[in-house]
C-alpha cells in the first residue's frame, strides 16, 4: 500500500445534476494529507449481460481495473424505491463477474447516501451493506454518513455549503483511510 490512500469514488446516480454527483465532486475536493479520491464514472458501462462476461467490453475491464487498483471504494448512493439505483447495482455486477474474478473482493469501502426527504437514503446504505457480504469487501461502519434534505446542501454553482455535511464527509474519509490502513 501506498503512502496516500487511493480511494475510486463511484456515484449511483447518473442524472446531470445530480446531488450525490455533486457530493462526490466535493470530496473529492477535499484535501487529505494521506488520501485522494479519484471519480470513476459509471455512465458508460454496458447493461451486465453473462455473454460476455468472459470477454468483457473495453469500458467494462477499465472499470474493473481502476478499483482493482484502488485501496478503497467510497460509494456516494441515491435511494431508489428503498435500494441502490439501477445504475449503481449495474456497476456492482459488472465489478463482480466472472465468479472468482471480483474487482471488488477485499476492498474496505464506505458510503454516503442522500435523500430529498428525511432519512438521508438510509435504507439504499442498508441494501448496499448487505450487497458488500457477498462481495467480500470490508464496509466502514462509523461515521455514518446520511444526508438527510441534500437538496439544501448546495448553492446554484453546485457547491457544497453545508458545514455540517463537510465536517461528516470528511470525518468518514479521514475514517476510511484509517480502515484501509488498518485492514492492509
Amino acid at each position: 500500500m501506498n503512502d496516500k490512500i487511493k480511494i475510486v469514488g463511484i456515484s449511483g446516480s447518473l442524472r446531470k445534476e445530480s446531488f450525490h454527483t455533486k457530493l462526490l465532486k466535493a470530496a473529492a475536493g477535499m484535501k487529505f494529507e494521506d488520501a485522494e479520491v479519484e471519480i470513476v464514472d459509471i455512465g458508460g458501462l454496458p447493461l451486465f449481460n453473462q455473454d460476455w462476461e468472459m470477454d468483457m467490453p473495453e469500458a467494462v475491464k477499465e472499470f474493473k481495473k481502476k478499483i482493482k487498483e484502488s485501496d478503497a471504494v467510497l460509494f456516494v448512493t441515491p435511494e431508489y424505491n428503498y435500494s441502490v439505483s439501477g445504475a449503481l447495482k449495474n456497476a456492482i455486477d459488472c465489478g463482480s463477474r466472472p465468479y472468482g474474478e471480483s474487482a471488488w473482493s477485499g476492498k474496505p469501502a464506505a458510503i454516503i447516501s442522500g435523500s430529498v426527504g428525511m432519512l438521508g437514503g438510509s435504507r439504499a446504505q442498508y441494501h448496499l451493506r448487505q450487497m458488500m457480504v457477498f462481495l467480500d469487501m470490508h464496509p466502514l461502519n462509523k461515521p455514518e454518513v446520511m444526508v438527510s434534505m441534500i437538496q439544501d446542501k448546495f448553492d446554484a454553482g453546485g457547491n457544497l455549503t453545508d458545514e455540517a455535511t463537510k465536517a461528516k464527509v470528511k470525518e468518514m474519509i479521514e475514517a476510511l483511510v484509517a480502515w484501509t490502513r488498518k485492514l492492509g
